[in-house]
């Protein structure tokens, strides 16, 4: 089943608290590139999300977005080094005992005097891979949404495009119908205003069944036709596949028209040229449904 270029997915997932929103848009272009908008605390991750889209989505101009909350509660950044609290209060106290003064004097400020009493959390770090873990689930799942309605717009256009192909294959049909009867035809009025001149010995008989076989060469459009059968039936194939086809049903859209063409300037019969015009129409539309394929 083929699959759309254009598409939306939304996901969120939460990780220790930390909550990442991601949403992934995707529209048409000839190959996959992806753009991210990110915090700047994911900015040494967008590499790895990159990858993480490509991996998923093979065509397309992808864009991601990411939200994070933080759910974690306020705590005090801050963490009591126990050892170095005791070791203040005793330097606090030999200091009194050099001096001669009572510890009872030593105050809490005066502890928290020395630096090392209260350290940092080192908190950051934790908090940055778990925004990180919870960004990888939420685009993950994204990335599952955004295939999914990509693939739901690809039945769409896997309709239309089987519409269109099979109208072109009813128009070519009944031009094959038609081609013989108009090679007979040409060769009957030829004959027909050739007819008195035939019975002039100076006119070389060879030479004209020469013209003849000639005009019918010029005429004879079974062989564009079978190409063109032959590509109509590598289209069909094309849609029933589940790998990526845009560029392989591009391909296969510019060889019909090729042949389409080359039967329109073979075309001198209105009802043949008047077909024609009509597969030119349904390619057309097929090519501009095509570049929405991945």
């Amino acid at each position: 089943m083929i699959a759309s270029m254009t598409g939306f997915g939304r996901a969120g997932a939460t990780v220790e608290g930390q909550t990442s929103i991601v949403e992934v848009r995707s529209v048409n272009s000839r190959f996959c590139e992806v753009s991210t908008r990110v915090p700047s605390v994911l900015a040494s991750r967008e590499g790895d999300m990159q990858r993480l889209v490509k991996k998923t989505i093979p065509r397309g101009r992808i864009s991601v977005q990411v939200q994070l909350e933080s759910h974690v509660g306020e705590e005090v950044p801050f963490v009591v080094n126990q050892q170095a609290a005791t070791e203040a209060r005793r330097i606090l106290g030999d200091v009194c005992q050099a001096a001669g003064l009572p510890e009872t004097g030593i105050t809490l400020r005066d502890i928290l005097r020395f630096s090392e009493v209260l350290t940092t959390r080192n908190t950051d770090s934790a908090l940055d891979e778990h925004a990180w873990q919870a960004t990888r689930q939420a685009l993950a799942q994204a990335l599952e949404n955004l295939r999914v309605m990509r693939y739901e717009e690809g039945q769409a256009l896997y309709e239309e495009l089987s519409d269109r192909i099979n109208g072109l294959s009813d128009r070519l049909s009944r031009i094959e119908v038609l081609a013989p009867q108009r090679v007979t035809s040409s060769h009957e009025r030829l004959s027909e205003r050739l007819s008195e001149l035939v019975q002039d010995e100076r006119i070389d008989q060879g030479r004209l069944e020469f013209e003849m076989a000639l005009l019918a060469d010029k005429l004879d459009v079974r062989e564009e036709c079978v190409r063109l059968h032959s590509h109509v039936k590598l289209f069909h194939a094309a849609l029933a596949s589940d790998e990526p086809v845009g560029r392989k049903l591009n391909f296969l859209t510019q060889e019909m028209n090729r042949e389409v063409n080359t039967i329109g300037s073979k075309s001198n019969d209105a009802d043949m040229a008047h077909l024609v015009v009509g597969m030119k129409e349904e390619l057309e539309k097929i090519r501009e449904q095509v570049e929405n394929v991945e």
